[in-house]
C-alpha cells in the first residue's frame, strides 16, 4: 500500500509541475529570432555549394547522421535530416544563388517550426555568412523550457562546423 501511495504522490507532483510549466509558458512569446554570423576565407561559391549540397550535409555536420531526399514540393527541394534529436523534414523555400537561401521546417507534427535565412556577402577577401532563425514554439511547456537554453547555440555550431569543413577555426559573432 505504501508503494501505491508513493506512486500516486509522484504522479500528482509531476502533473502539478507540468501544469505550472504550461501555465508559465503561456506568457512566453511563441516567436523568437536568433542570429549569428561568421567570416570564411573560402569563396562565396564554395560556401554556397556547401550550404546547398543537401546530400553532403552528413560529411561536415556532426548533428546530421543521414539525409533522406524526398520528392520536391511545388518544385522546391524537400529532405529529411536524421540525427541525435530524431528526424526533421525541411524545405528550401527561396534560393538566390550566391546571395540568399531560406529553408523552412516542413513537418507540421513537430512542437516547433520556423525558417533559417542564410545571407552571403563579400568580406575581407572571403565571405561573411549571416544566419537568422525565425522560429516558433507551439507547445507552452516547451516555450517555458526554452527560456533556459541559448537560442543561438544551433546556429553557432552550424557556422563552426562549416568552418571546420573549410579547415578554418571561425569566430562566430552576434548580428547588429
Amino acid at each position: 500500500m505504501k508503494w501505491l501511495m508513493l506512486a500516486v504522490c509522484v504522479v500528482v507532483a509531476l502533473a502539478a509541475f507540468g501544469g505550472t510549466m504550461a501555465a508559465l509558458g503561456m506568457f512566453v512569446p511563441k516567436w523568437h529570432v536568433a542570429a549569428r554570423k561568421a567570416r570564411f576565407r573560402a569563396s562565396r561559391d564554395e560556401v554556397w555549394k556547401a550550404i546547398t549540397d543537401i546530400e553532403g550535409f552528413p560529411a561536415w555536420r556532426k548533428d546530421v547522421k543521414k539525409v533522406e531526399r524526398l520528392p520536391d514540393r511545388d518544385g522546391r527541394p524537400l529532405w529529411k535530416e536524421h540525427g541525435g534529436q530524431g528526424a526533421v523534414t525541411f524545405e528550401r523555400v527561396e534560393a538566390v544563388p550566391g546571395e540568399r537561401l531560406v529553408g523552412r521546417i516542413a513537418d507540421p507534427d513537430l512542437p516547433y517550426g520556423g525558417t533559417w535565412t542564410y545571407e552571403l556577402a563579400t568580406a575581407d577577401g572571403g565571405v561573411e555568412l549571416r544566419i537568422t532563425e525565425r522560429g516558433e514554439i507551439y507547445n507552452p511547456v516547451f516555450r517555458f523550457m526554452s527560456q533556459f537554453f541559448d537560442m543561438n547555440a544551433t546556429i553557432e555550431e552550424y557556422l563552426k562546423a562549416l568552418g571546420r569543413k573549410f579547415g578554418e577555426d571561425v569566430a562566430v559573432a552576434g548580428v547588429d
